[in-house]
């Protein structure tokens, strides 16, 4: 059913496949280059049916880092270029219209940032101020004035967003909007602002513009709307003659993860499901879903007409044509949160824009381009590890004879471990992705193969690339009889604990990851949830006691301040 076609107003989508708006942060000026342009061909290229590009501000008051924008007619060209590559490359392009309201950077650079209510933003911790009626005005005028340069970029659908705690969803919150007048109070105020600037589109856009909403199934805010209220205002977009809703869930400060790995697969799909209920078009689903399996599932539940796949095309651009032929070979994003940490504290990596912990050349595609080489050498890698798994994966794809030495009997190194830890387990994919892609490329694996200068030579490769990983930190402590020391990697790899009392010195990562997976030992799994809830079994306090409080007592122990 994923790669069925779809129609979506008057457009026929060659598949169900969405990849939707995504803060790339390549665009610190707002304007489309050529590192935007490349990363969308090649997703066009990979199969997606339809490619939402932005979000594109539409005013400079709602500017958000890194996003593009299309807030002025100096934009057009750029997005022309933009939306001519993704249609050259086979898929439908389409953008999103954005304003960020409260969580807007505008103040940056000296500008305003304007929302309903004064509420302050705890994204950027700055107190917006308070539109005016003539303001609001303006901006529902601005949203329609920018839905034509959209139709003149050549985009064929046009999306706003109303959900992530963004302008629209902040005027449909009582969190955000404490209004008196005709924009505030009832939800029927509180829903005007959006429904507005949905019949300003249309109205400047034709009747035969694909519209569409990316809708906030619930903003798993206190207090805030639920699936309950969003499916009214879902149906009233449909009046308004939206053609299309792609359900997400949750804001920005929301305190229940959305896009994390702990987030099952698929695990927001109800949103879509409850939205479906009330509409009569398509209905996309969103939030984790990154296996092809997943997907097919949610259609075939009828849960949604579409599937939403973000950092799925991050993690391989070549998402959806795999999908289709070798979906055992489609390198899975793993959830590891690397690409929004990137965005948010480039500073530390010292690159702009987006970047991928397990695909090196996202956000790379203009400058890390696989060529094949002039002449085929012999490459002998050392550790079959990540780096020397992709080491091998890239040499092959040159054209080289690879082969890898492994001392264990394993490929994955300390990714054998990595996804050990509680919320991390679909670390584990990377792995299998490797196993099932490399010997298509003809890498040859020897394990239990100690690399040694003597056995190195012999070899006589022409190349060699060492690829044998790092060593766990060792910190001498004082031991005696009544203390056992561990190192965390041995824990991980499941070597058995003495003793009831715990403590892990050192609370980065690695500390909190082992101590999580601790004190997750003797705690009740899903499953055995599942089966005391149906049936009763044991009240809701005796089973959330057995699934938090495990077989050990677990301290950190710390020695910076935080």
């Amino acid at each position: 059913m994923l790669f069925s076609p779809i129609i979506i107003g008057n457009l026929t989508l060659k598949n169900r496949i969405i990849m939707p708006a995504i803060d790339l942060g390549f665009c610190p000026d707002g304007m489309v280059n050529k590192r935007m342009i490349q990363f969308y061909r090649e997703r066009a290229q990979g199969g997606a049916g339809l490619i939402m590009v932005g979000g594109a501000a539409i005013d400079t008051s709602g500017i958000y880092g890194g996003f593009t924008a299309i807030s002025d007619d100096t934009m057009v060209e750029g997005h022309q270029e933009l939306a001519s590559a993704i249609k050259k490359a086979g898929a439908i392009p389409g953008i999103q219209l954005f304003h960020s309201g409260r969580y807007s950077f505008a103040y940056v650079n000296g500008g305003q940032v304007v929302a309903p209510s004064p509420v302050p933003s705890r994204l950027t911790g700055h107190v917006p101020r308070e539109l005016t009626i003539n303001e609001i005005k303006d901006l529902v005028i601005a949203f329609g004035v920018a839905a034509v340069r959209a139709q003149k970029a050549g985009y064929q659908v046009i999306e706003v967003i109303s959900s992530a705690g963004y302008l629209i969803n902040q005027f449909l919150s009582p969190l955000t909007n404490r209004r008196e007048d005709e924009y505030g109070g009832s939800f029927e105020n509180r829903m005007r602002f959006g429904l507005e600037v949905v019949r300003t589109i249309r109205s400047r856009a034709g009747s035969e513009a694909v519209l569409s909403v990316r809708l906030g199934g619930s903003d798993f805010m206190p207090g805030s709307n639920t699936w309950r209220e969003m499916s009214v205002f879902a149906a009233e977009l449909e009046k308004a003659s939206v053609n299309m809703l792609n359900v997400t869930g949750g804001w920005h400060e929301a305190g229940i993860p959305l896009i994390q790995a702990e987030v099952p697969q698929g695990g927001y799909a109800y949103l879509a499901g409850k939205i479906k209920e009330k509409v009569s078009i398509p209905v996309a689903a969103t939030n984790r879903i990154n296996d092809p399996r997943t997907a097919e599932k949610i259609l075939n539940n009828g849960q949604a007409d579409l599937i939403s796949v973000a950092r799925g095309f991050l993690a391989d651009e070549h998402w959806a044509v795999k999908a289709s032929k070798r979906p055992e070979t489609i390198r899975r994003c793993i959830g590891c949160m690397t690409c929004l940490e990137q965005i948010l504290n480039h500073e530390m990596t010292n690159v702009s824009g987006v970047l991928c912990a397990i695909n090196p050349r996202c956000g790379f595609e203009t400058g890390r381009v696989i060529k094949p080489a002039l002449e085929s050498k012999k490459v002998l890698i050392i550790g079959a590890g990540p780096a020397g798994l992709e080491a091998a994966r890239v040499t092959a794809l040159q054209g080289h004879h690879v082969m890898i030495w492994e001392k264990s009997d394993r490929i994955g190194g300390q990714w054998n471990i990595a996804h050990i830890p509680p919320g991390k387990e679909e670390f584990a994919s990377l792995t299998a992705y490797y196993k099932n892609v490399l010997p298509l490329l003809g890498v040859e694996i020897a394990f239990n193969k100690e690399a040694d200068l003597t056995a190195v030579k012999a070899e006589e490769a022409d190349h060699i690339i060492v690829a044998s990983g790092a060593r766990p930190a060792e910190l001498k402590l004082p031991a005696n009889e009544d203390a056992y020391v561990i190192n965390a990697w041995d824990v991980l790899s499941e070597k058995p604990l003495i003793g009831k009392k715990i403590v892990v010195v050192g609370g980065g990562s690695v500390g909190c990851e082992t101590a999580a997976h601790i004190a997750e030992i003797g705690t009740i799994d899903a499953s055995t949830v599942r089966f005391m809830m149906l049936n009763q079994s044991e009240d809701p306090e005796t089973i959330r006691e057995l699934m938090t409080r495990g077989t050990y007592n677990v301290s950190i122990i710390e020695a910076m301040p935080r």
